[in-house]
């Protein structure tokens, strides 16, 4: 495994879901210290700051550090735990899937059950089976022995239990957290290169907290960082597979990362849109366009801090997200890093000014 992909592999393989992003913001600063000066805002957010030949123009690159999981809401006196989700989960894909508990005196695993489907009526099993219905089995006997053996209460969180898995074909990555460890990997090594070379500007990359719930730490990290202009790190849906024909959704996996025309929370800088189309024609890197009108980016809110910030959203076309595993291409995030690079090489003060003209 070359270093990206054990890179990502590590990322992915942390524990962070949405309020607890600990591990995340650990991992970042050990990485980055050396090479940028570290801050965070008070949520939690990490801010890495890497100064180039000037100190303007600020670029945000955000990528939201935390990941979809649940958290324990209450514990049966037969020793089940009862939980809600943090983040948005469809009920369809949860059902039997191994999670793990972070508990105070280490990680307890388990799995989400449900009544088993012998015994429900025919009209039940017609239905989608809900969360409130769910309960996850950690081999308790009673609420006792989970709150004082495995050191379990309510409040802790739940993660899912997923490893990285490179497929047969290896260009081919199936994980857990990819949404958005694979915004986070991207910030880490864009200024990893940016550390041998003098860009024109000075580059933040930021690692935000409780995107899933809300985007909450892009408002605050943000408002640290005062950025001039930004990107925002994320996945996008990817439309190749079945039952997704007719959905309108032209994006496919190896064919380049995308970039978000438009979402629920943000209509891209026309600008800065057109300054991503025309790098990556003038370096031949692929690009792919999507448009979102359920949902949003970190986006939604750095744009509209201040008087406004020139944004725009990249996704990695990823399969099944919000679910425990995900699969992404490799050539998808290669052409995206290759992007922010040429960009960055090219956004100095004179180019900002006209992007905001």
């Amino acid at each position: 495994m070359d270093s990206r992909l054990q890179l990502i592999k590590e990322l992915t393989e942390l524990h962070g879901v949405s309020g607890f992003e600990e591990e995340v913001r650990y991992y970042v600063k050990n990485r980055l210290e050396k090479i940028t000066e570290i801050s965070t805002d008070n949520l939690g957010s990490i801010i890495c700051k890497k100064t180039g030949s000037s100190e303007d123009p600020k670029i945000m690159l955000a990528g939201h550090m935390d990941e979809i999981g649940f958290l324990v809401s209450s514990i049966t006196k037969e020793g089940f735990l009862k939980f809600i989700p943090l983040g948005g989960w469809w009920d369809q894909v949860l059902l039997a899937h191994r999670v793990i508990v972070k508990g105070s005196k280490g990680d307890i695993p388990g799995i989400i059950g449900s009544t088993p489907p012998h015994l429900l009526e025919a009209k039940e099993k017609e239905k989608v089976f809900e969360k409130k219905a769910m309960f996850i089995d950690i081999g308790a006997e009673s609420k006792e022995e989970v709150m004082e053996k495995f050191g379990i209460q309510p409040g802790d969180v739940i993660v899912p239990d997923s490893p990285f898995t490179p497929m047969h074909n290896p260009k081919y990555i199936m994980a857990k957290a990819l949404d958005a460890r694979l915004g986070v990997a991207l910030f880490i090594e864009t200024i990893e290169e940016l550390a041998e070379i003098d860009p024109p500007n000075t580059v933040f990359g930021v690692g935000t907290v409780q995107e899933e719930v809300g985007l909450r730490g892009a408002q605050t990290s943000t408002d640290v960082v005062k950025p001039d202009l930004a990107f925002v790190l994320d996945v996008g849906i990817a439309g190749d597979t079945p039952g997704l024909e007719g959905k309108y959704i032209d994006v496919e996996l190896g064919k380049g990362p995308i970039l978000l025309l438009a979402d629920a929370s943000m209509i891209p800088n026309r600008s800065l849109r057109d300054f991503v189309i025309d790098t990556a024609k003038s370096h031949n890197i692929p690009l792919q366009f999507a448009t979102m009108t359920g949902g949003g980016t970190d986006g939604g809110t750095i744009h509209k801090y201040g008087s406004g910030v020139p944004a725009v959203s990249f996704g990695i076309p990823t399969r099944y997200i919000h679910s425990h595993s995900g699969i992404f291409h490799r050539d998808d995030y290669d052409n995206l890093l290759r992007l922010l690079m040429e960009m960055i090489k090219k956004l100095d003060a004179g180019t900002v000014d006209l992007i905001k003209k």
